[in-house]
Protein backbone atom coordinates (compact mmCIF):
# COMPACT_ATOMS: atom_id res chain seq x y z
CA UNK A 1 0.00 0.00 0.00
CA UNK A 2 1.39 3.37 -0.83
CA UNK A 3 2.07 5.48 2.21
CA UNK A 4 1.56 8.92 -0.13
CA UNK A 5 -1.74 7.62 -1.00
CA UNK A 6 -3.40 5.34 1.82
CA UNK A 7 -6.75 3.75 1.73
CA UNK A 8 -9.18 4.56 3.82
CA UNK A 9 -11.88 1.85 4.73
CA UNK A 10 -15.23 3.48 4.29
CA UNK A 11 -18.90 3.05 4.22
CA UNK A 12 -20.48 5.14 3.19
CA UNK A 13 -20.19 9.18 1.51
CA UNK A 14 -22.93 11.65 1.68
CA UNK A 15 -21.53 14.53 -0.51
CA UNK A 16 -24.25 16.94 1.04
CA UNK A 17 -26.10 16.88 4.12
CA UNK A 18 -27.74 19.67 6.95
CA UNK A 19 -27.71 16.88 9.78
CA UNK A 20 -24.22 16.48 10.92
CA UNK A 21 -22.83 19.90 11.60
CA UNK A 22 -23.04 23.40 10.89
CA UNK A 23 -23.29 24.54 7.31
CA UNK A 24 -23.60 22.24 4.36
CA UNK A 25 -21.15 19.34 5.11
CA UNK A 26 -20.41 16.22 3.35
CA UNK A 27 -20.00 13.56 5.51
CA UNK A 28 -17.49 9.92 5.78
CA UNK A 29 -18.54 6.98 7.61
CA UNK A 30 -15.81 4.92 8.32
CA UNK A 31 -16.60 0.96 8.49
CA UNK A 32 -15.13 -0.53 11.83
CA UNK A 33 -15.47 -0.01 15.23
CA UNK A 34 -13.74 -1.40 18.26
CA UNK A 35 -16.09 -0.22 21.18
CA UNK A 36 -19.42 -1.55 20.42
CA UNK A 37 -21.17 0.89 22.43
CA UNK A 38 -25.15 -0.82 23.56
CA UNK A 39 -27.44 1.39 21.72
CA UNK A 40 -24.83 2.45 19.35
CA UNK A 41 -27.05 4.29 15.89
CA UNK A 42 -25.10 2.76 12.87
CA UNK A 43 -24.07 -1.29 14.16
CA UNK A 44 -23.52 -1.95 11.00
CA UNK A 45 -20.63 0.04 10.92
CA UNK A 46 -18.91 -1.82 13.63
CA UNK A 47 -17.59 -4.94 12.09
CA UNK A 48 -13.97 -4.40 11.32
CA UNK A 49 -14.10 -6.06 7.48
CA UNK A 50 -13.20 -4.05 4.93
CA UNK A 51 -16.06 -2.51 2.88
CA UNK A 52 -14.99 0.16 0.06
CA UNK A 53 -11.41 0.70 0.34
CA UNK A 54 -11.30 4.24 -0.68
CA UNK A 55 -7.36 5.97 -1.56
CA UNK A 56 -7.05 9.69 -0.22
CA UNK A 57 -6.51 11.34 -3.38
CA UNK A 58 -10.14 10.03 -4.40
CA UNK A 59 -11.93 11.09 -1.23
CA UNK A 60 -10.16 14.48 -1.36
CA UNK A 61 -11.16 14.53 -4.93
CA UNK A 62 -14.80 13.95 -4.39
CA UNK A 63 -14.66 16.47 -1.24
CA UNK A 64 -13.47 18.96 -3.90
CA UNK A 65 -16.12 18.12 -6.26
CA UNK A 66 -18.70 18.47 -3.51
CA UNK A 67 -17.27 22.07 -2.28
CA UNK A 68 -17.85 23.29 -5.96
CA UNK A 69 -21.16 21.68 -7.11
CA UNK A 70 -22.98 21.54 -3.75
CA UNK A 71 -21.25 24.39 -1.62
CA UNK A 72 -20.08 22.27 1.27
CA UNK A 73 -17.96 24.11 3.63
CA UNK A 74 -16.89 21.29 5.79
CA UNK A 75 -16.51 17.83 5.93
CA UNK A 76 -17.82 15.46 9.36
CA UNK A 77 -15.65 12.06 9.94
CA UNK A 78 -18.03 9.41 11.91
CA UNK A 79 -18.59 5.74 11.80
CA UNK A 80 -17.63 3.55 12.75
CA UNK A 81 -14.72 4.82 14.17
CA UNK A 82 -12.70 7.29 12.27
CA UNK A 83 -9.30 6.83 14.66
CA UNK A 84 -9.33 3.86 13.37
CA UNK A 85 -7.77 4.52 9.97
CA UNK A 86 -4.17 4.71 10.54
CA UNK A 87 -4.10 7.55 8.14
CA UNK A 88 -6.63 10.19 9.75
CA UNK A 89 -4.42 12.63 9.86
CA UNK A 90 -3.52 12.71 6.34
CA UNK A 91 -7.09 12.33 5.29
CA UNK A 92 -8.08 15.85 8.03
CA UNK A 93 -5.11 17.62 6.65
CA UNK A 94 -6.26 17.44 2.96
CA UNK A 95 -9.34 18.33 3.80
CA UNK A 96 -8.39 21.33 5.62
CA UNK A 97 -5.89 22.30 2.58
CA UNK A 98 -9.21 22.44 0.44
CA UNK A 99 -10.21 25.18 2.60
CA UNK A 100 -13.12 23.10 4.75
CA UNK A 101 -13.68 22.25 8.32
CA UNK A 102 -13.49 19.66 9.95
CA UNK A 103 -15.44 17.86 12.58
CA UNK A 104 -15.06 14.33 13.46
CA UNK A 105 -16.76 11.90 15.68
CA UNK A 106 -14.76 9.77 18.27
CA UNK A 107 -15.38 7.12 21.16
CA UNK A 108 -11.93 7.82 22.13
CA UNK A 109 -11.12 11.08 24.75
CA UNK A 110 -9.65 14.25 23.10
CA UNK A 111 -6.80 13.22 25.42
CA UNK A 112 -6.09 9.83 23.59
CA UNK A 113 -5.71 11.55 20.62
CA UNK A 114 -2.89 12.18 18.94
CA UNK A 115 -1.58 15.99 18.06
CA UNK A 116 -0.84 15.45 14.49
CA UNK A 117 -4.38 14.65 13.96
CA UNK A 118 -6.18 17.18 16.22
CA UNK A 119 -4.07 20.29 14.54
CA UNK A 120 -5.81 19.94 12.00
CA UNK A 121 -9.67 19.00 13.25
CA UNK A 122 -11.56 22.02 14.25
CA UNK A 123 -14.33 20.13 16.72
CA UNK A 124 -14.36 16.78 18.11
CA UNK A 125 -17.11 14.96 19.82
CA UNK A 126 -15.21 12.63 21.81
CA UNK A 127 -16.15 9.35 24.75
CA UNK A 128 -18.14 6.31 24.10
CA UNK A 129 -22.20 6.75 23.78
CA UNK A 130 -23.40 5.49 26.96
CA UNK A 131 -27.51 4.61 26.69
CA UNK A 132 -28.33 4.69 30.11
CA UNK A 133 -26.60 8.63 29.92
CA UNK A 134 -28.58 9.79 26.48
CA UNK A 135 -28.58 13.56 25.79
CA UNK A 136 -31.19 14.63 24.14
CA UNK A 137 -31.04 18.53 24.34
CA UNK A 138 -27.54 18.81 22.21
CA UNK A 139 -27.00 18.08 18.34
CA UNK A 140 -24.33 15.62 17.41
CA UNK A 141 -24.07 14.32 20.79
CA UNK A 142 -25.86 11.08 21.97
CA UNK A 143 -25.35 11.21 25.65
CA UNK A 144 -24.31 13.37 28.40
CA UNK A 145 -20.64 11.94 28.77
CA UNK A 146 -20.12 13.26 25.15
CA UNK A 147 -18.31 16.57 24.83
CA UNK A 148 -17.96 18.79 21.89
CA UNK A 149 -14.49 20.52 21.57
CA UNK A 150 -13.67 23.16 19.45
CA UNK A 151 -9.95 23.51 18.83
CA UNK A 152 -10.37 26.32 16.58
CA UNK A 153 -12.68 29.43 16.38
CA UNK A 154 -14.41 28.01 13.03
CA UNK A 155 -17.59 26.54 15.29
CA UNK A 156 -16.59 28.07 18.57
CA UNK A 157 -19.11 31.00 18.04
CA UNK A 158 -21.62 28.89 16.55
CA UNK A 159 -24.74 27.73 18.27
CA UNK A 160 -25.60 25.25 16.10
CA UNK A 161 -24.73 22.60 18.64
CA UNK A 162 -26.74 23.98 21.31
CA UNK A 163 -29.58 25.41 19.70
CA UNK A 164 -33.33 24.09 18.96
CA UNK A 165 -33.96 22.30 15.47
CA UNK A 166 -36.88 20.10 15.11
CA UNK A 167 -35.62 15.97 14.43
CA UNK A 168 -35.88 15.51 10.89
CA UNK A 169 -34.10 12.35 9.23
CA UNK A 170 -32.25 12.02 5.45
CA UNK A 171 -31.58 9.19 4.56
CA UNK A 172 -29.54 7.60 1.35
CA UNK A 173 -29.79 4.31 -0.21
CA UNK A 174 -26.31 3.37 -1.76
CA UNK A 175 -27.77 -0.31 -2.91
CA UNK A 176 -25.97 -1.91 0.15
CA UNK A 177 -25.96 0.26 2.88
CA UNK A 178 -28.77 2.44 4.48
CA UNK A 179 -27.47 5.47 6.27
CA UNK A 180 -29.98 7.67 8.26
CA UNK A 181 -29.01 11.10 10.45
CA UNK A 182 -30.44 14.15 11.60
CA UNK A 183 -33.03 12.31 14.12
CA UNK A 184 -33.02 11.97 17.80
CA UNK A 185 -33.78 7.86 18.47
Amino acid sequence: MSTTDPLFNVASVKTRTEALGPGRRMAIWFQGCDFNCKGCCNPELQPLEPRHLVRLSEILRIASVAKEENGIEGVTLIGGEPTLQASIPALAEGLQSLGLGVIMFTGRLFSELDESLTRHLDTVIDGRFEIDNRDTVRNLVGSNNQRIINITNRYADDDWFTELRPDFVEIDLDGETVVSSGSSY
